[in-house]
């Protein structure tokens, strides 16, 4: 039998997706990426927000035309929307023959053995049954993978659903985490991404205080990493020790995700964020002064509950002033279950979307500045693959975490003697558009 897992969402979500195909590589089945190809499609999905369970909802969908014409046989529906809405998914997908919670994910190659003509499979182990470590098979290109140090959230943000999907925040313990990136480094990643729902908060639930910078130490000194990248850090955890840590280790790529959702107090409080403009002012000016030429990247929330054009203007003008290298904005989403869901003053849709469009074009305009001027500049580039219609190379800086930032092009023949996963020299000539840039290799 061939299985083809199709994982929706984040890189976390993407982790866990690759111990399922462990376990189904270990049980004797095959292996592909094409669910056209496949016995069994298995879908992990995303549902943390409504374009997530909208995509989730459409690629079921898909796959269920797919069985229909009778190129599948069989689809198994796992994540996080299965696990928040469990029987709805159940009824209103029918043509799953497997609806399984996040805990029950262990058990994925003996479920798909029991798939059958007969009733549909349910089942929903305690959330706490999924593992935090496992075997894998990496799904990433192969020079680089993730490394997930903790499982949930006990953040209690009052618009997120994710404490209810995945649990309370679970560390992974210090000597199996690092277990897992030497057999990672062994296997010839040569780029670790750190990451967990709050990074930061890294060991708090074991060790009683966060372990993030000791960890950080202990990957880097492990053989054949070369970048070792951290993710999904909260600002008011980014301790003086954590900077020192990321501005003395050679092998720590200098850029920082820090989601900060807002900036005005009100709304911050609101979320229940323990931060305020002051404090990330503060904060993202020591960065640059302690770490010079970090990459800082954030995520943003508009149309929050009670979110005024004033505060909206004051987000605006914030981020004008603090000009982020990398930015994302997400329109908030009543999602069900959440404190913010429940609260009064809900902005109408269509603002909240504009108002996520235009900080969006207020950032391609911050971000095509930053990008022009690295024009001229050198950098280490790791390569990805080749574009035969573009006619070059493509690669990604230390400054780019893979699939959520630019990429850089670099005009050549695949007989230039290059290849993926190859680190190499650059020297930036031009940008292609607002996140993107053109380069030549200098040396390899």
């Amino acid at each position: 039998m061939v299985v083809s897992m199709v994982s929706l969402g984040c890189a976390k979500n993407l982790v866990d997706s690759e111990r399922m195909l462990a376990q189904i590589k270990q049980a004797g089945y095959t292996l592909t990426t094409n669910p056209a190809e496949a016995d069994i499609a298995i879908v992990n999905t995303c549902g943390f927000i409504q374009s997530a369970k909208e995509e989730a909802i459409d690629t079921i969908l898909e796959l269920g035309a797919l069985k229909a014409e009778g190129i599948l046989k069989r689809i198994v529906v796992t994540g996080c929307l299965a696990e928040r809405y469990k029987k709805e998914v159940a009824d209103q997908f029918p043509e799953a023959d497997a609806v399984i919670g996040i805990g029950d994910q262990v058990k994925i190659a003996e479920i798909l053995a029991a798939l059958s003509d007969d009733d549909q499979i349910m089942q929903f182990a305690p959330k706490s049954c999924m593992p935090l470590t496992g075997e894998r098979v990496i799904a990433t290109l192969p020079f680089t993978a993730y490394l997930k140090v903790a499982e949930g959230c006990s953040n209690g943000c009052t618009y997120c659903a994710i404490p209810q999907i995945r649990g309370k925040f679970r560390s992974v313990p210090m000597e199996d985490a690092l277990a897992e990136a030497r057999e990672l480094a062994a296997s010839g990643v040569q780029e670790l991404i750190v990451i967990a729902q709050d990074t930061t908060r890294y060991g708090e639930d074991l060790y009683g205080e966060s372990r993030l910078p000791e960890l950080l130490t202990a990957l880097c000194q492990i053989d054949g990493f070369r970048w070792v990248r951290v993710l999904y850090c909260y600002p008011e955890r980014i301790t003086d020790e954590l900077i020192d840590v990321i501005a003395k280790e050679p092998k720590i790529v200098k850029y920082l995700d820090i989601p900060i959702q807002h900036c005005n107090a009100e709304v911050l409080k609101n979320m229940r964020r323990k931060c305020d403009a002051e404090m990330l002012r503060t904060l993202f000016a020591k960065l640059r002064s302690r770490i010079p030429g970090i990459t800082l990247r954030t995520t943003l929330l508009v149309g929050f509950p009670g979110e005024t054009d004033t505060q909206f203007e004051e987000l605006a003008e914030f981020v004008q002033e603090m000009r982020f290298d990398r930015m994302g904005c997400f329109a908030y989403s009543e999602e069900e279950g959440t404190v913010a869901a429940r609260m009064a003053n809900q902005v109408d849709e269509e603002v909240r979307i504009r108002r996520a469009e235009l900080l969006m074009e207020q950032q391609m305009q911050i971000a095509a500045e930053l990008n022009a001027a690295r024009v001229g500049t050198d950098a280490e580039a790791v390569i990805e693959g080749y574009d035969r219609q573009a006619k070059a190379w493509l690669a990604r800086t230390a400054a780019d975490a893979p699939d959520i930032d630019g990429r850089l092009y670099l005009p050549g023949k695949p007989a230039d003697g290059l290849e993926i996963g190859q680190f190499v020299q650059v020297h930036i000539t031009d940008t292609v558009d607002d996140y993107d840039l053109t380069g030549e290799v200098t040396s390899f």
